[in-house]
């Protein structure tokens, strides 16, 4: 058996699956800040009567990340950049302790300039000084000689509790980005380790040792040894569990549109034959824009529980969330209240749901029922909005699905795909709306706990060879090797495919469940004098995320299941 848990916004939903189907399925509130209290809630009650020597593994998704980086609560963090000549690292400032220091590597990985030994010494004392426990270390070219990094590193290694080095959180050339990304895994990092160490704990009282995963950006997981290494992977899992939960039932032939209508906000998504798009360089959340590897989403603040106003004589809705809707105890109207006046939802308290809309009626002037009618239109067109605008960008740039780049191609989505609670009320007015055709994805309340469940472990890496240095590297793997000046592109694909199987296996993957992809294969060759002296190549590969071979026959059962909206809040 195995467990899948979603955290959101609103609410945390658990399911426990084995090889037959889906055994249990349970949805709590959410408690913001007691999230662990909201994990804990929800596994007391999905494994009642369970004997843990059945259990296999669980797959916590979260927006624990996510949240702090947006609401700003992130713990404080010490920076360290070596840019050399050509750049102001002032530009990519992160924040305050943000320490530029003198060291230069080439794009050959040639050192050009050492370190000042004494100099870091000076930024450790100050940062110690001011309290910091956490530093991100990044050297412009670190992704071809990690020297620098590692001999800061050694300098700090006594005085802070998590240092994490730029070289080891991407192999791809984009300083600023590497920067960010550094600095985000080193900020995220104790609020990471506390909630993760207390579910351990919590699991262990209860006499459940199993091992824990974690839902990644990309759609694939890793175990909690290696999050705690690069916590920093664990943002925008939420949306990546929306995604997962719907590539099974998602067309192999044209483009699908995935809508999550949760309480606080709807994530959407697109999935090209059956495979998710991958932002291109990585996750850009607010200022921040990052190397770690994420899945193509769209996050907006409109959901079933968004705040219902009116603001000048127009109806507003959301972005934020006032706690839940009326029907169920909440102050504040919600698209969740229009839905009970409408009579499509029942299983609440519709005299209270009533009364929430009567007040924005009469501030709008016009009678209940069509007051309610207009706050669910509303919503509707605001997600269709919304939804165009995340195609028309994405059909702005090129587009990559997690295993290739398609040239050329245009996103028209010939499906609507629709999860989340409201599911079943939404999606024939957003396909009216869309002009797409709708479908509500099987199970739907639970698909992004399911999809979180199935998901396999992924991971990727890149190796670079330079024959006339004769070397062989993976920069985030720490792994370099002489080669020979005869070392061709074909060996360096079968290094590189090697170091990516014991990497996977490291981080939680089953050897049976590696698809493991070729991405990207480049050689150049370096001329001095008209004549050859060496090759450059670069390697790129992957496990390609999907699901669990061995449970790939449980979304074939649920496929033949319909999803009947329900509120709430206890086990089903």
């Amino acid at each position: 058996m195995i467990i899948g848990l979603d955290v959101g916004g609103t609410h945390t939903d658990v399911v426990l699956l084995d090889e037959t189907g889906l055994l249990r399925k349970v949805k709590v509130p959410t408690q913001p800040a007691n999230l662990l209290e909201s994990v804990q809630s929800g596994l007391h009650a999905v494994l009642r009567d369970v004997a843990p020597e059945h259990l296999e593994r669980i797959v916590l998704s979260t927006t624990l990340t996510t949240n702090a980086i947006a609401e700003g609560k992130l713990a404080p963090v010490g920076m360290i950049v070596s840019s050399g000549p050509g750049i102001d690292p002032e530009l990519f400032r992160t924040d305050r302790h943000y320490y530029p220091v003198s060291g230069s590597i080439d794009h050959r990985g040639r050192e050009i300039q050492p370190i000042e030994p004494s100099e870091i010494e000076t930024v450790a004392r100050q940062l110690k000084q001011a309290g910091i426990r956490q530093v991100g270390v990044a050297s412009k070219f670190s992704t071809r000689n990690p020297k620098h990094e590692l001999q800061i590193r050694e300098i700090l290694k006594d005085h802070f509790d998590y240092i994490v080095l730029g070289h080891l959180v991407s192999g791809s050339l984009n300083f600023p980005r590497r920067i960010a990304t550094a600095f985000l895994n080193a900020s995220v990092y104790p609020l990471h380790k506390r909630f993760f160490q207390a579910v351990r704990r919590s699991l262990a009282d209860n006499g459940l040792n199993l091992p824990i995963y974690i839902l990644k950006a990309d759609g694939g997981t890793m175990n909690l040894e290696a999050s705690l290494e690069y916590p920093g992977q664990t943002i925008l899992s939420g949306p990546a569990a929306s995604v997962m939960g719907c590539v099974p039932y998602a067309s192999t032939t044209a483009a699908s549109l995935v809508m999550d209508i949760g309480g606080t906000t709807t994530d959407m998504a697109i999935l090209v034959q059956g495979s998710p798009l991958l932002a291109p360089l990585g996750i850009q959340l607010g200022p921040y824009q990052t190397l770690i590897r994420s899945l193509e989403t769209l996050s907006i603040g409109l959901g079933g529980d968004s705040a219902v106003r009116v603001v000048n004589g127009a109806l507003r809705l959301g972005p934020d969330r006032l706690g839940p809707a009326m029907a169920y105890g909440g102050a504040t109207p919600t698209p969740t209240d229009a839905l009970f006046v409408l009579g499509h939802d029942r299983n609440g308290d519709t005299e209270a749901a009533r009364r929430g809309i009567a007040e924005v009626a009469a501030a709008l002037g016009l009678p209940l029922e069509q007051t309610a009618a207009v706050i669910f239109d509303l919503a509707c067109r605001e997600i269709v909005q919304a939804a165009r605008r995340m195609i028309d960008a994405i059909n702005s740039k090129p587009v990559y699905t997690i295993h290739e780049l398609l040239e050329g191609y245009r996103v028209t989505p010939g499906e609507l795909l629709v999860l989340g609670g409201p599911a079943p009320f939404f999606a024939a007015r957003l396909g009216e709306l869309s002009g797409i055709p709708a479908r509500v994805v099987p199970e739907c309340q639970m698909a992004n706990a399911i999809g979180a469940a199935l998901a396999r472990t992924t991971c990727e890496l890149a190796l670079f060879a330079d024959t006339e240095r004769g070397i062989a590297t993976a920069p985030e793997e720490d792994f370099y090797q002489p080669v020979k000046a005869d070392f061709s592109r074909a060996q360096a694909v079968r290094m590189a495919v090697d170091l990516l199987r014991q990497k996977a296996i490291r981080e939680g993957a089953e050897p049976h469940d590696l698809e493991i992809e070729v991405l990207e294969q480049q050689q150049f060759n370096m001329v001095r004098s008209f004549s050859t002296t060496g090759r450059n190549i670069r390697v790129k590969v992957q496990v390609k995320p999907g699901l669990i071979n061995r449970y790939r026959s449980v979304t074939d059962l649920l496929a033949g299941t319909t999803c009947a909206a329900a509120a709430v809040a206890n086990p089903i």
